[in-house]
């Protein structure tokens, strides 16, 4: 599974160039995308630097200096809807008769292509196939009737299902929108007399920033020469926080809704070793992301932590290639077994998920090849059941092997001794949120958003 996007914005109330904090702040957020990047700065003009590939592969020092600026926005990125080609890097600059506006979007608008076919009929012309220029215009179209920024984003909103958090750059102002529902993370700092949004935490760390809060759900933060203002965009009666964001996407150390990342992993270890008592020698890792949930259950139930993996952090993204054959010597070419720590252990497997297990099978069997006695899998959330439509590039209902068979099934298919999954109500402990303050929609099928049969069609052909 991927994110799709990391968005970033920075106003300097002290005029100092902000491209190179915007360049550090997407560096931090690196794993939310590796497609492409960009940054747009404003000094009068809108000066914008996007490619593919990834931040320290685009951007050097010399695209940094001449990005003039004392705010804008920047974005890393990774596809879930449109395809993985320049024309839909962002940030996207659009001109109009008041100006220019500048975006970088994190989510997915369910019902983009039904807003892109009105847009379209209106005489509207798209230059590429992403939501986040279906947002750009219909934030645009009514700029352009109200003259009012902040009341043509309201106005957008109500338009627009699924999630989204925004950074936005305009010829005065960068402005930070967040969902009603909050489902993709967006946080605000400040570093003395500037202001950064991004969409973790992590982004202001980088640049010495303090975290100041959350954007709350429905929030249009307007940040310019005035200081920072905020408006109450759109509302709804609950919220639905993606919850993969804690159990896999988000860095353990950012912080999620006043929660540390890395806090809620480990709580997730510990309840998952409440009613566990399998026999083991010790607990391992699938490294990196699955680490805390094995020390959390192993400190819990007095076991060692020991590594049976090493990572090599020198691969790439596996995931894109063509062959399945490809993509399984890859997994070893990634991850090389501690032969000296398994050879004859019965050992504890944490991962974060199970999404094809085609991946877990081989991981298991490369320990097994190595000499491992018993491999015991524990997976630190619930079965993925069916896809995800607002923001996660995930496989088919079909391709998901938790949709159709029941946990001994996938044991089997896995070849692990024994397969125990972190429970839904587990996940909420663990979170400290109730199921009407996360989105669950991957593992009950229950989504916070009406999914119309014809839209998920179209976005699982993107996902394809």
């Amino acid at each position: 599974m991927k994110e799709e996007c990391g968005v970033v914005g920075i106003y300097s109330l002290d005029n100092r160039d902000v491209a190179p904090l915007i360049f550090y702040a997407l560096y931090s957020l690196q794993h939310r995308g590796q497609e492409s990047c960009g940054i747009t700065v404003v000094n009068e003009k809108f000066a914008t630097q996007k490619e593919m590939g990834l931040v320290s592969e685009v951007f050097d020092f010399e695209k940094l200096t001449a990005l003039k600026g004392s705010f804008g926005v920047g974005h890393v990125r990774y596809s879930t809807c449109g395809e993985s080609r320049i024309e839909n890097a962002a940030p996207f600059v659009v001109s109009h008769s008041l100006g220019y506006l500048s975006i970088g979007h994190n989510g997915n608008i369910a019902n983009s292509a039904e807003l892109r076919k009105g847009l379209e009929e209106q005489g509207e012309v798209f230059i590429s196939t992403t939501d986040t220029e279906v947002i750009a215009h219909l934030i645009v179209r009514g700029l352009i009737r109200t003259g009012d920024i902040v009341d043509s984003i309201k106005e957008a909103m109500k338009k627009l299902n699924g999630s989204y958090s925004l950074a936005i750059a305009t010829d005065d102002s960068v402005i930070a929108v967040r969902d009603p529902l909050g489902i993709k993370p967006l946080c605000l700092g400040r570093l003395g007399d500037t202001y950064i949004v991004a969409s973790e935490s992590v982004a202001l760390d980088s640049i010495g920033a303090e975290y100041l809060r959350d954007v709350e759900p429905g929030e249009i933060l307007v940040i310019n020469e005035s200081g920072l203002q905020s408006h109450r965009g759109a509302s709804r009666g609950r919220t639905a926080h993606c919850m993969f964001e804690y159990v896999y996407f988000s860095r353990p150390d950012s912080i999620l809704d006043s929660r540390l990342v890395y806090t809620v992993r480990e709580r997730i270890g510990e309840i998952m070793a409440e009613d566990d008592h399998v026999d083991v020698d010790f607990v391992m890792a699938v490294p990196d992301s699955a680490i805390p949930f094995a020390l959390g259950y192993a400190r819990a139930r007095g076991l060692p932590y020991r590594e049976g993996l090493i990572k090599n952090r020198y691969v790439g993204r596996t995931f894109i290639l063509p062959k399945q054959k490809a993509r399984e010597l890859a997994v070893r070419v990634k991850l090389n077994p501690l032969i000296t720590n398994v050879k004859g252990k019965r050992v504890v497997l944490f991962d974060d998920s199970i999404v094809r297990g085609t991946t877990s099978a081989r991981i298991i069997q490369i320990l097994k090849d190595a000499g491992a006695a018993e491999v015991h899998m524990r997976i630190g959330s619930p079965p993925i059941i069916s896809p995800c439509y607002l923001g996660i590039d995930m496989p088919t209902k079909e391709e998901l092997i938790a949709s159709s068979g029941d946990v001994e099934e996938v044991r089997r298919k896995i070849g692990a001794d024994s397969l125990k999954y972190l429970s839904i109500e587990g996940l909420l402990r663990a979170i400290g949120k109730d199921e009407r303050q996360l989105c669950l929609g991957c593992l009950t099928g229950d989504y916070p958003v009406p999914l119309e049969q014809h839209e998920q069609v179209k976005l699982v052909e993107y996902i394809k």
